[in-house]
């Protein structure tokens, strides 16, 4: 009986590999799409905390995005059916300074108002040349076999500057899981996230101006559908 019991389990239950438990609410919206095409930014690991590693077991592929070069690489190994990218996202080509606590460090960012707020101080700091999402979707466009369904985007208090020029005429998109951090509460991405920060968000007008809705949030992860889409 127990045996039967875990087989049973087993089948309606899923693992998830999210920070937050996020990755689940995603599989549900693209249940009954058999394949299908993200876009991860400060994607970090491919396994531990990853927005996409459930839909890329489930098939699909797309385009991996992190400042680390040690993290591409466990990309390149661990997902190789992926494109796999070092770069920097931001709203323009330019040098940015980057603060690294350490290597492989899913807090490293270029906000200075971020590095303010916490207690750790980075260790060190690096100048990177950024590029912008435009960008990088034209560079890789060949690797877009069709419009992208979801787009993941964590980068620690930066998100806001990624999608500020972005095209979202150009580039049609079903979902967006994006972090929002509000750096004046203590403690980030638990409880203290509220609804009346998240709609006074520079995030939350931007995307409501191009067509999409807050469906959804798990902490600091806020999940955008296009007003399009039918769920």
């Amino acid at each position: 009986m127990n045996f039967l019991k875990k087989i049973y389990y087993e089948k309606y239950s899923k693992k998830s590999y999210s920070i937050s438990n996020v990755d689940l609410i995603i599989d549900r919206i693209f249940r009954n799409q058999k394949y299908g095409c993200y876009v991860d930014i400060g994607c970090n690991h491919p396994i531990k905390y990853n927005n996409t590693y459930l839909l890329y077991k489930r098939g699909w592929t797309g385009i991996n995005v992190d400042l680390d070069a040690s993290s591409i690489n466990d990309f390149n190994k661990l997902r190789p059916k992926d494109c796999n990218v070092k770069a920097l996202i931001s709203d323009k080509i330019k040098q940015k300074t980057v603060f690294v606590y350490h290597n492989r460090s899913a807090i490293n960012t270029v906000s200075k108002e971020l590095v303010k707020t916490r207690k750790n101080k980075p260790l060190q700091k690096i100048v990177m040349k950024s590029t912008t999402l435009n960008n990088l979707l034209e560079n890789y466009k060949e690797r877009l076999n069709s419009n992208i369904d979801l787009l993941s985007i964590d980068i620690e208090n930066h998100e806001f500057e990624a999608l500020k020029n972005f095209n979202f005429k150009k580039n049609k998109i079903k979902i967006v899981v994006i972090e929002h951090l509000n750096t004046k509460v203590k403690k980030l991405e638990t409880q203290n996230q509220s609804l009346k920060d998240i709609t006074k968000s520079k995030i939350y007008k931007l995307l409501l101006k191009n067509k999409f809705k807050l469906i959804n949030w798990v902490n600091s992860d806020l999940i955008f559908a296009n007003t399009s889409l039918k769920i």
